[in-house]
């Protein structure tokens, strides 16, 4: 590598942490670290909004955005964006439990309905989840920095993830809020700049976005039908989403919620314009990395950035969310100094699979199809349903995920043919079951009641 590119992209990571550092604000309160809670304060409309688009646009999300363009067009940019309708559902379900069902949180909600023993089962899949973001993440950033299982590569990713921990412990939730919305200006800054430049460029035009998907289910197709089926359950596990839908007013939240689907849909097909670049002008390998070989030295840097910034407001995000998880959701010692100790523990744990062969796509996909049970849990939530149901239902969504996982599904099932056939079909089937299987016991009760 350059030894000026190298200079360049270490202070591009180490600048901005380090202003992070300085200017986020330092938690004294729980309400402050775990709550963002500032002078009896909660965050506005925009504050809150940009903080959940840019906490949702992960590094690995604009590196699969940009991938799936390159691999299937404008239908792989949609398909990835589909993710982002999770907002939506998230924000109308978490404003009907807080307004109708006046529950203060998502444990809450679950330990009144279903027990005790239901928080856990659920408080596992969301450390499953926090554990992803981590590794899933500071991956991208390591390969910027040089090849897998280089030295560079693994040092820039312990130097990235401890100096975000550093902020994180400083301010919690608050320091997350805050940086996010710093991020997010850079973000969109910086996504104006890439594609203007990416239109400047005379072998490129909307006519290549538009001629570049046949929209079949075997080259996109697919992964757009999985994903909008997971996004009916996927938000639910992901407390750096959920977590911000009660700490401002309802009518805020929602309004933030529904924003950030529109928002964060289109940043994510505007960025796999990179893919779709990349795909029209013959340039092979990982998209992102291609476009910045082609346009040289700036270009690169600039897209350096994008990931540092995104993959930052990710992990901050995702410690705060672990910290609170565990020190307040499950009370088990909801005080300041535990609270950073559990960010330092999931900042080690999950940094463990960046040493191991660990794909970023499969910590969206898989995690995606073994949360599917608990799409009827929250979107039925009006149904008095017995703790059976619950049960019944996320275990059957772990069961078509590990079946996913091991990859032992019933060839005769999956109806269409191409690359995500088999993701579509284990979401179809396993959503239709859970679904079956959550209410089967609501039935028993009304009938034999």
């Amino acid at each position: 590598m350059n030894e000026h590119i190298e200079i360049w992209q270490w202070a591009l990571l180490l600048i901005p942490s380090l202003a992070f550092i300085i200017f986020s604000p330092l938690a004294k309160t729980k309400e402050v670290f775990f709550k963002a809670t500032q002078k009896n304060k909660t965050p506005n409309t925009l504050l809150l909004t940009g903080s959940l688009v840019i906490s949702w646009i992960f590094a690995k999300s604009i590196t699969n955005a940009a991938n799936l363009g390159q691999q299937f067009g404008l239908a792989g940019g949609v398909a990835y964006a589909m993710y982002y309708l999770s907002f939506a559902v998230a924000g109308v379900i978490v404003y009907q439990l807080r307004t109708k069902g006046n529950f203060k949180s998502i444990h809450h909600f679950l330990e009144t309905r279903f027990g005790h023993f239901a928080i856990l089962i659920f408080s596992l899949l969301i450390i499953i989840r926090l554990f992803n973001e981590v590794w899933s993440n500071t991956m991208v950033i390591g390969s910027y920095f040089g090849e897998i299982g280089s030295n560079p590569y693994y040092y820039s990713i312990i130097v990235f993830t401890g100096l975000t921990l550093f902020y994180a412990l400083k301010g919690g939730l608050s320091s997350s809020i805050f940086t996010d919305a710093i991020q997010m200006i850079f973000f969109a800054v910086l996504l104006i700049i890439i594609l203007w430049k990416l239109f400047s460029f005379d072998n490129f035009s909307f006519s290549d976005i538009s001629t570049s998907s046949d929209w079949s289910m075997a080259l996109g197709g697919n992964l757009i039908f999985a994903a909008f089926i997971q996004s009916f359950s996927y938000p639910f596990h992901d407390p750096v989403l959920t977590d911000r839908g009660f700490i401002s007013n309802p009518k805020t939240t929602l309004k933030s919620f529904l924003w950030a689907t529109i928002i964060g849909f289109l940043c994510i097909l505007l960025f796999s314009f990179v893919g779709i670049f990349a795909k029209a002008n013959g340039l092979v390998g990982q998209a992102t990395v291609a476009i910045s070989k082609l346009f040289g030295t700036v270009i690169l840097l600039l897209i350096n950035f994008i990931m540092i910034s995104s993959a930052a407001s990710t992990l901050d995000s995702t410690f705060a969310s672990a910290s609170k998880l565990i020190a307040v959701d499950l009370n088990i010692k909801p005080t300041l100094s535990f609270g950073r100790i559990i960010m330092i523990a999931i900042a080690v744990i999950g940094t463990i699979p960046v040493f191991l062969d660990a794909s970023i796509l499969s910590a969206t996909t898989i995690s995606g199809t073994m949360v599917i049970g608990l799409a009827p849990v929250f979107i039925l939530w009006k149904l008095k349903a017995p703790k059976t149901s619950f049960y019944l239902s996320v275990f059957a969504g772990i069961f078509f995920g590990f079946l996913l996982i091991f990859k032992t599904f019933p060839s005769s099932l999956i109806l269409t043919t191409g690359k995500y056939a088999d993701l579509l079909w284990i979401n179809i089937w396993g959503s239709c079951i859970c679904f079956i299987l959550y209410l089967i016991p609501i039935w028993i009760k009304k009938t034999f009641n």
